[in-house]
């Protein structure tokens, strides 16, 4: 048996998600009639609206808690949407956080600017267990999209069937 490597501590943030070479998958929740034909189309399509800011989220786990586990209205069907990693890189590439962080921006207008002219946000989270506690190892990367920048971006793969 070879030498044990040190497993290096995971950054403070970062991008937690399942992926391969080529796809990332995120996760939005839907309600019926944008879900249903999704699935079947293996695109968004009417009556998905492109014009409204949309919350996609790496981790499943903070999906799921995040709309009540799909029990909160217009959110009771959670997709698994893939995406190409180059159009997941495009998006983060355009985002701005969603909170001011001092040191990252030279001042809160600057902050304020870019936020506005941005149409991608990040939002860190707090990591949690399958129990929901806090993991203060590292926090978890969504991105608040607009829904005409994530169709662009996305490249999208497929919305798997469950």
């Amino acid at each position: 048996m070879g030498p044990v490597l040190p497993v290096p501590d995971p950054p403070y943030r970062q991008v937690r998600a399942l992926f391969d070479d080529e796809t990332v998958t995120v996760y939005q929740a839907y309600s019926s009639s944008i879900a249903g034909p999704a699935v079947e189309a293996q695109t968004f399509v009417a009556p998905f609206k492109t014009d409204r800011m949309s919350w996609i989220k790496p981790s499943f786990l903070w999906m799921m808690y995040r709309s009540g586990w799909a029990t909160k209205p217009g959110q009771e069907h959670v997709l698994a949407i893939r995406i190409t990693r180059t159009g997941f890189e495009a998006a983060l590439s355009m985002a701005v956080l969603s909170h001011y962080e001092p040191g990252l921006y030279a001042d809160r207008r600057e902050w304020q600017e870019r936020k506005s002219a941005s149409p991608v946000r990040i939002q860190w989270n707090p990591e949690r267990d399958p129990a929901l506690n806090l993991n203060r190892t590292g926090f978890d990367g969504d991105s608040e999209v607009t829904e005409r920048t994530f169709l662009s971006c996305q490249h999208h793969v497929s919305i798997p069937r469950s």
